[in-house]
């Protein structure tokens, strides 16, 4: 009872704090430009570390320690798919989206591709942007939601539904109070959380598991063979496959987004180095959390592997904070893509001349939090398969579009089959019988594809 009682307080004291951010960002929040991209004035500490925990959701400490754990050493691979991610959008993507972005007065990831090359908005872009953003936030935010269940769940034994409402209920009520200023700066608070816990509890679970126990729980299992004990040309598949992750990560409106808010010049070298270090930290730490868990415990839900060691392995106020720092991981994505989605409706539906209600844009939010809500109840699917789609899907329908806007400018046809294409072959593929291991299909044709139709009617500045 004292354990779950000291986890309780750490909760309600890190909920507390959230709640007094929406509270202090709602008072900087004046104009449509404020609520979704706060004015444009974020610093490199608040950018990097708030696009990185909006990158990392609850699939990065669930996710993926619970792939380690249930996987093996082939789970190795998701540490480069996800690092090249960052290296892109950093090095290459960040300092461009910021320029470019400003020189067209852009709000949202929407405003940047469905403005074609004389400068006008496409309606037929903007309508598909929307939807496809709608869709897949949907799916996203039902699994954040999914995995708040879970935590509450298997630490206080609360009911999995009433814990989905609850941890809901939060970031609703800070996200409709200051917008962008309260997502990213709770956000920052969260990615700092996520990097203390993928280095105290990994650290701890290594030591209690030793090295030589953890090399010898891989004797069956090799780098270059799949975790169902595949070689061959199937293990090549699953490599790109799960390699093919890193290329979805410049069309997440969600992240790109603190892009086009990062004040320009140094401040983006330097947010660089931020993020890059947070990536270097947090996605080493849950593979080896899982390996670890492989050798500590037994559990046939391996995506809570995390919440299983912390409270084993920590005092009740430590693993308050690894339970914290979950909740944050799922807040820090959830809150960014609520906005987001909300934008596709009361903004992106728009165009720029026209007036924007943040009345009307805080209804949205209330509603697709609903609808999320209800899929989370009501949808059962694991938190890797749900997000992972959602991810894959966005990045092939906006990624090769947004890298033709940063070459050129790009045919209006070729604009629009080409965010079609990305995202209807993600879908055909994603409800496909045939999934080979790590979806190499599902990851990287449609990509490719894509970005092959924006080069045939790009032409370069």
């Amino acid at each position: 009872m004292t354990n779950t009682l000291s986890i309780l307080i750490t909760l309600i004291v890190y909920k507390v704090i959230l709640i007094c951010i929406g509270v202090w960002a709602n008072k900087r929040t004046h104009s449509t430009s404020d609520y979704f991209l706060g004015g444009r004035k974020l610093g490199p500490w608040v950018a990097a570390l708030s696009a990185s925990a909006s990158s990392s959701s609850a699939w990065t400490l669930l996710g993926v320690s619970g792939a380690a754990y249930l996987w093996g050493l082939p789970a190795f691979w998701l540490f480069p798919a996800t690092l090249s991610g960052f290296l892109f959008n950093w090095l290459y993507l960040a300092p461009r989206l910021s320029l470019y972005s400003k020189r067209i007065n852009a709000i949202t990831l929407t405003d940047v591709l469905a403005s074609n090359e004389n400068g006008d908005s496409v309606k037929s872009l903007r309508w598909l942007a929307s939807g496809i953003i709608l869709f897949c936030f949907i799916f996203y935010i039902a699994s954040q939601f999914d995995a708040a269940g879970q935590s509450f769940q298997s630490t206080f034994g609360m009911d999995k539904n009433l814990s989905i409402i609850f941890g809901a209920s939060i970031i609703l009520i800070y996200t409709l109070l200051g917008g962008f200023w309260a997502v990213s700066v709770s956000d920052t608070i969260q990615g700092i959380m996520m990097a203390i816990s993928a280095i105290i509890l990994p650290c701890i679970a290594v030591y209690k598991a030793g090295l030589s126990n953890i090399f010898t729980s891989f004797t069956f299992e090799g780098l270059f063979v799949t975790p169902n004990g595949f070689s061959g040309i199937i293990v090549i598949g699953f490599i790109l496959g799960t390699m093919g992750i890193g290329i979805g990560y410049p069309g997440q409106p969600h992240v790109v987004n603190r892009f086009m808010a990062l004040e320009s010049g140094d401040k983006v070298k330097k947010a660089r180095l931020i993020a890059i270090c947070w990536a270097l930290i947090i996605y080493p730490g849950m593979i080896l959390l899982g390996w670890a868990g492989r050798v500590l415990v037994d559990i046939a839900g391996y995506e809570q592997i995390l919440i299983v060691l912390g409270n084993q392995l920590l005092h009740p106020i430590f693993a308050g904070i690894i339970l914290a720092a979950v909740l944050s991981a799922i807040m820090s994505t959830a809150d960014s893509q609520l906005l987001v989605a909300a934008s596709s409706i009361s903004y992106d539906l728009k165009d720029k001349n026209e007036n924007h209600s943040l009345f009307n844009t805080r209804i949205t939010v209330v509603l697709i939090c609903l609808i999320a809500v209800l899929m989370a109840i009501f949808v059962d699917k694991s938190i890797y398969s749900r997000v992972l789609f959602a991810f894959s899907a966005m990045g092939a329908a906006f990624g090769p579009l947004l890298l033709g806007r940063l070459q050129g400018k790009v045919k209006d046809i070729n604009a629009l089959v080409a965010m079609g294409t990305g995202f209807f072959m993600t879908l055909i593929f994603y409800y496909s019988s045939l999934k080979p291991e790590g979806n190499p299909l599902e990851r990287l044709v449609p990509f490719i594809m894509a970005y092959i139709i924006v080069q045939l009617g790009l032409k370069r500045r």
